[in-house]
């Protein structure tokens, strides 16, 4: 019998799990994929998230894996253009983009070093629901006999098509439609050292370092070209980056060679589930999902991790009673995430509302406002706080 199971060992799970397991309760993770392995990523990782790596002894061991430091950023807006960076955000002074290769593995070895148990290759093929209240899971690894584990709660980090969220039926409660696609794919021989991310007209481009002296660009055009981009992904791609940043599209085409074959991202809508109920309880992609235009996925399920942990933990210990500690897991979870998630899908839309559009135009003549939004996109400051009308008003007003 264990205290928690967790289903989805990564960016969400694997942190649950290590907190949990921390705090002296025997925990369960399982993940139908073995590691290392890569999946679908924005990759980037904001001062925030890095916090959160530091606090729990994992940053060091990612630096260690040779990922190239991010310390300055640019954001455009057709020929609007916002270069800066954060100050240090609580003492870290940079960013970084990592393979999933390397960060995932190094998640889950701290789920197990923290004393979780860890199967990799385990599928889950049924929820164990009794009276109404989930109270374990039926699954195998690859090839073995179906058996079943009990816990106390059973965790879904399993993604955006969690089988724990349909198991139970987990409604969704806020959705906003996804306007946008992504391309992407990682290149050598480019000589890119900083965060960007370009807005063109109803198309944008992305551009970071990664491992292995690669550089991640990714495309993003509205859905509605999603059927005449796939016919030539190559070229379109190309056509993107010539369309937005030329002096860039030229050295891909003329220096770059690209390593791996292009990554489509059709991401679902922006939503919010219902994420817990009778012993059950959602992380990550699982229980609230944005688009990945900000990046802030992995930062989110760090900080959400963090948080259903200390609930988790507070009904696991006899605290207060599990049901009500779940619900404040997701209403706190929906408060801070809810200037994010705002701005996410306004932005996301790659086309500036007015008011949104008179403040870029504002930040790029202010330096000391430009270092504020890249806080804001660190962590360091909340969308409130940045977005403030009185804070918007003088910014506005130093540049009239």
């Amino acid at each position: 019998m264990y205290d928690a199971i967790v289903v989805g060992a990564r960016c969400a799970g694997s942190p649950v799990a290590m907190l949990l397991a921390r705090q002296g309760h025997r925990v369960l993770v399982v993940d139908r994929a073995t590691f290392p392995s890569d999946t679908i990523s924005t990759h980037y990782i904001q001062q925030r998230g890095l916090a959160r790596l530091a606090q729990w002894g994992l940053l060091d061991k990612l630096i260690a894996t040779g990922v190239p430091a991010i310390k300055r950023m640019t954001v455009s807006y057709l020929d609007i253009v916002i270069a800066g960076f954060a100050d240090p955000i609580q003492g870290i002074d940079a960013t970084y983009a990592p393979r999933r290769t390397e960060l995932d593995a190094i998640l889950v070895e701290g789920a197990r070093d923290a004393g979780a148990e860890v199967r990799t290759g385990y599928t889950v093929s049924e929820l164990i629901i009794e009276d109404g209240v989930v109270v374990g899971i039926r699954g195998s690894v690859a090839g073995g006999e179906i058996a079943e584990e009990r816990a106390r709660i059973v965790i879904g980090a399993d993604g955006t098509n969690s089988f724990v969220a349909n198991a139970v039926g987990a409604e969704t409660y806020t959705k906003v439609a996804a306007e946008c696609f992504i391309y992407y794919s990682y290149f050598s021989g480019l000589s890119v050292s900083e965060f960007h991310s370009r807005i063109g007209d109803k198309q944008q481009i992305g551009i970071w370092p990664t491992h292995n002296d690669q550089t991640l660009v990714a495309v993003m055009r509205k859905i509605d070209t999603y059927a005449d981009f796939r016919a030539d992904v190559e070229a379109n791609f190309v056509k993107v980056a010539r369309e937005i940043l030329p002096e860039f599209a030229e050295e891909l085409v003329t220096k770059g060679k690209r390593e791996e074959r292009f990554t489509p991202m059709r991401y679902p809508d922006n939503y919010r589930r219902q994420s817990h109920g009778e012993g059950w309880a959602l992380v990550g992609d699982a229980g609230y999902h944005k688009d990945p235009f900000t990046g802030l996925g992995i930062s989110d399920a760090f900080d959400y991790a963090a948080l259903l942990a200390e609930r988790v933990h507070e009904g696991l210990s006899d605290q207060r009673p599990m049901a009500e500690a779940l619900a404040d897991y997701q209403r706190e979870r929906d408060e801070k995430s809810q200037s994010s998630f705002e701005f996410t899908c306004t932005i996301s839309t790659l086309e500036l509302t007015p008011q949104l559009l008179a403040v870029f135009r504002a930040l790029e003549k202010n330096e000391e406002y430009a270092t504020d939004f890249y806080a804001m996109v660190g962590g360091g400051m909340t969308g409130e706080e940045f977005f403030a009308p009185e804070r918007i008003a003088k910014l506005l007003g130093a540049n009239a």
